[in-house]
């Protein structure tokens, strides 16, 4: 069969086309695969007004949460994934108690129970570097914006103060007469909100302050 110099260009430009079309593709593919850099973490934690300090692949920084007219300064933490397409945001919580005597089982069947009702992806968990609970939760970073960044922080945030009884090693001990205290000082005819803070120092020496 005889094949026209026409056709045969033909031929080639379409089959030109169709690999063009399939690179397109595939680099497509590979831009939406292609996660964010701790240089981008990094601008959107500060487009919030925050100011992170970068420890290795972790950048921590305070954020305040405001629940029941109580304010609260909360250590928080943003780990990028290697591949850069989630994010682990965390809150600094308590430090587990030296003494095993110390460590109610039932504290800490509350807290996985709590895992479970939380929702949002958010769940309590144990970080053995420094002995200290946290609260986290994974976010992608497809279309993460500042405003979406804010709106996990503060939900994160809130969800620490709503599980203070949870978490708190001082309702650990069996008194529970600190607690009730607590509550009477926040419900005082001052007319001032009360602080709670969670220092964010690296050796985490004083974590909350009631």
């Amino acid at each position: 069969m005889l094949i026209s110099r026409r056709n045969m260009m033909k031929n080639c430009a379409l089959a030109g086309a169709a690999v063009t079309a399939t690179v397109a593709t595939t680099a497509s593919a590979a831009d939406d695969e292609t996660g964010i850099t701790n240089e981008q973490l990094e601008q959107l934690i500060t487009s919030l007004g925050l100011k992170p300090n970068q420890n290795e692949q972790r950048f921590d920084f305070g954020f305040k949460a405001a629940l029941n007219e109580e304010e609260w300064e909360l250590s928080m933490s943003a780990v990028l994934s290697q591949d850069g397409n989630t994010v682990w945001v965390m809150a600094w919580l308590d430090e587990l108690p030296k003494s095993s005597a110390e460590v109610p089982r039932t504290a800490l069947l509350r807290l996985l129970a709590a895992n479970d009702q939380m929702g949002n992806g958010k769940f309590f968990a144990y970080i053995a570097a420094n002995r200290r609970f946290v609260l986290q939760r994974v976010v992608e970073t497809k279309n993460l914006d500042k405003d979406e960044f804010k709106v996990t922080l503060q939900d994160l945030g809130a969800t620490v103060v709503e599980t203070y009884d949870q978490w708190a090693v001082v309702n650990w001990s069996g008194d529970k007469s600190a607690t009730p205290a607590a509550s009477n000082d926040s419900k005082a005819g001052t007319g001032q909100s009360r602080t709670q803070s969670a220092g964010n120092e690296s050796k985490f020496s004083e974590p909350v302050r009631r």
